[in-house]
């Protein structure tokens, strides 16, 4: 009979942790955007290669990477938007070989001399590639990080216009607009971003076009006769969630596919963000910077103009290492104890495993620091403590496996301290600094249940401090991040367990 028990229960534990990875990573099928007979419109091109970013020194960008890029997107695309000038004087060149128009801006920022330079750069370069160059972009966001006023950009802009014969345009957030009235009688037609991830009221993917088509219906009726180009929308395919909003790369194709066809339904201009992964962002604006492209930072597809996408495409092999951890459990324990055991025992392998893929898979993609990276590898090293010692629990022990048990009783309140003050830590991040930060809710799953199941004693006055931080986080964070959050919401469940582990620990102690 146990030995049935354990079969049973170990093909069950397969069986859940098949579903987890091929759930994650099965292929959705949707209408395409995109193919090479039907060319959109435009998108943003940053030259940068996966090691680069704009804050290197020095700054050297690589002429072989930007010829690829344009050889590339020319085959979805009709034109690209770039940011800067700086370096990218040979893009128009580049784009005329590729069959490309370009819509060249001109970074301005606070520093006069520098935005003076990138402004001159702007106007030779329009006029030296009339007939490439289809509009000129004085600024991007100037007004939303504060680095210029009103007054001052609506010169920069009228200065340009005078010089150039192309459309003269500024791009920013929707909001900036209607904050700074001064400026769209100085272009010739305005450039809107809509980023429903990124607003003040973030809208989840089911609503995200809706209020697209409402920003953009406004500004048609409140600007008219002048155009408006939306200079900037995507969704991102990783990082955190924000309240209804969660990033994927089925969302992303459902967000983008479903923008094409509504701005090709009603005859809307429009940039798509961006062309590839940008993993430089992720420094300044979390995960989730560094994942709005439609190719990734290796310009490999991603799936998100056309064809199946997937959320994982690597679950596979993640359902394997997960399958092989799995079994390395059940091996280092042996054979269970008792029916219980035989039982109980695939099953905190399984979710030993699957915890430990997921927090894996999340930090392959969200650490962004060598702090960041240490800190996901000490909780995989926490991890598969708590894994070993709960299998050894369970298990029929006798020889090295007693004695190896023994080693982890005498040390397991070290662990449940190590794995309170990786919860408390967290906490306090999730309620005081959560933008960037995404929710480690896989990395601490498993040593809440493992404890809250089988308490260990610990120093109780560090127990009860972390117990208290936790659990006076959970009401916090679920108010900041929304309750429509389902990541929030897992976070605040893994949190109530490690509560429960801590308290039941003080438990056992008399006071």
């Amino acid at each position: 009979m146990l030995r049935t028990i354990y079969l049973l229960a170990s093909l069950l534990a397969f069986l859940c942790l098949t579903a987890l990875w091929y759930g994650l990573g099965k292929p959705v099928h949707l209408p395409d955007a995109a193919s090479p007979a039907h060319k959109l419109q435009c998108a943003s091109y940053t030259p940068f290669d996966k090691d680069q970013s704009p804050f290197d020194q020095p700054f050297r960008l690589r002429p072989a990477r930007m010829d690829a890029d344009l050889a590339l997107l020319s085959k979805r695309f009709q034109c690209i938007r770039t940011y800067s000038m700086t370096g990218l004087e040979a893009i128009p060149a580049l784009a005329r070989k590729h069959g490309l128009k370009v819509m060249l801006g001109a970074w301005v920022n606070a520093n006069p001399v520098d935005t003076d330079k990138e402004v001159e750069l702007l106007i030779a370069a329009a006029n030296a590639n009339p007939d490439v160059v289809s509009a000129v972009i004085v600024g991007n966001e100037a007004l939303l990080r504060k680095e210029i006023t009103g007054e001052r950009l609506a010169g920069l802009i009228d200065k340009v216009k005078r010089q150039v014969s192309v459309p003269v345009t500024y791009a920013d957030v929707w909001e900036f607009w209607l904050q700074h009235p001064q400026i769209a009688p100085a272009v010739d037609f305005l450039t809107i971003h809509l980023l429903p991830y990124w607003e003040d009221d973030p809208r989840g993917i089911d609503a995200a076009l809706a209020h697209v088509a409402e920003v953009r219906q406004v500004f048609g009726n409140r600007f008219a006769p002048k155009d408006i180009l939306i200079g900037e929308t995507g969704w991102p395919s990783e990082g955190r969630q924000r309240e209804t909003a969660e990033p994927s790369r089925v969302n992303e194709a459902r967000f983008i596919r479903g923008f094409v066809a509504l701005a090709e339904t009603n005859g809307w201009r429009y940039n798509l963000i961006e062309a590839f992964d940008q993993p430089w962002k992720r420094a300044s604006e979390g995960a989730v910077g560094g994942y709005w492209g439609l190719y990734d930072a290796d310009r490999q597809d991603k799936g998100v103009l056309e064809g199946p996408v997937s959320n994982l495409a690597l679950w596979p092999q993640w359902l394997l290492a997960s399958v092989i951890l799995m079994l390395a459990a059940l091996a280092l324990a042996g054979r269970p104890a008792d029916q219980r055991a035989a039982l109980l025992l695939p099953l905190l392998a399984a979710l030993g495993a699957g915890c430990l893929g997921l927090w894996g898979e999340l930090m392959r993609t969200n650490a962004r620091f060598a702090g960041e990276w240490l800190w996901t590898f000490a909780l995989v090293g926490l991890n598969l403590l708590v894994l070993a010692h709960g299998a050894l629990a369970l298990a029929r022990r006798d020889g090295w496996r007693q004695r190896l048990f023994a080693w982890f009783e005498k040390h397991a309140g070290t662990g449940l301290l190590a794995a309170g003050f990786a919860a408390a830590v967290s906490m306090l991040a999730m309620v005081f600094d959560p933008r960037y930060r995404s929710f480690p809710s896989a990395a601490l799953l498993l040593p809440a249940v493992v404890y809250l199941l089988r308490p260990v004693p610990a120093r109780r006055a560090e127990v009860a401090l972390l117990a208290f931080i936790v659990g006076a986080g959970v009401a916090p964070q679920l108010f900041r991040e929304g309750l429509q959050n389902p990541q929030a919401w897992g976070w605040a469940v893994v949190s109530v367990l490690m509560v429960g582990a801590l308290w039941r620990s003080l438990r056992l102690r008399p006071a």
